[in-house]
């Protein structure tokens, strides 16, 4: 079975003129890609983006990084490094950048793992921890930062609003649920949450991500349209 990578390719306005064109980018990491044995998953086009410009100001940059976080390709192939970027600065800030999520980049000219060398050098092995420590601060400081702001709604309006709730987008299901939640006028036990997930996967009924209902989603959709 063959390794997933994404190709990221970058044209600046210039590019097609300088012999740097999509097409030419593509080929050239097909070439290696079919060589060195990996399959690309998924192609990511940065077209009308300057060399200079660092990862904030790279749409498909950022798509693909959020991309590999998810569903777990850890490798991209460019060209070369100059379709990272022109200046130096940017490559080695982009470089680091990934190399501190954990992902592979490899330049399909040359065939060289770049990230495997930035690790080799302790230096630039240093300034990828840095990131990395900085990244995870970041991360900590924004989930916090949202537990609060959630905390605050919660005590606000009785109920914590993540996504929108089924209160929202489905009120008749949630009506549903109460009914059968409610304790049977002939005196017979109430059902459980797992005993209406199952009623309701009998039915087809599907949760918002299209998944089957389980006690626990219901206990959880309770919850959150309490007076709601």
């Amino acid at each position: 079975m063959k390794a997933k990578a994404y190709g990221y390719l970058r044209v600046s306005g210039k590019g097609q003129l300088e012999g740097h064109g999509l097409d030419r980018q593509q080929e050239t990491i097909e070439g290696y890609a079919k060589k060195a044995g990996y399959e690309i998953a998924e192609w990511f086009r940065e077209e009308g983006v300057s060399g200079t410009s660092d990862e904030g100001d790279r749409p498909a940059f950022q798509a693909m990084v959020a991309a590999i976080l998810k569903d777990g390709v850890r490798t991209v192939i460019v060209e070369g490094l100059d379709r990272l970027a022109r200046e130096y600065r940017i490559q080695e800030t982009l470089m680091i950048y990934l190399a501190s999520k954990e992902i592979n980049l490899i330049v399909a000219r040359t065939e060289e793992n770049v990230t495997e060398a930035v690790q080799a050098d302790p230096m630039r092995k240093a300034l990828v921890q840095i990131q990395g420590i900085f990244s995870e601060l970041e991360k900590s400081l924004l989930v916090k930062k949202l537990r609060n702001a959630r905390e605050k709604v919660k005590l606000e309006k009785g109920k914590c609003e993540g996504a929108k709730g089924y209160n929202e987008v489905n009120p008749d299901l949630v009506k549903e649920i109460r009914k059968l939640r409610r304790t049977p006028k002939d005196g017979t036990r109430r059902k459980t949450n797992k005993e209406i997930a199952a009623i309701l996967n009998d039915r087809g009924e599907k949760t918002r991500k299209r998944k089957e209902f389980t006690g626990q989603i219901i206990a959880s959709i309770l919850c959150r349209c309490k007076g709601g």
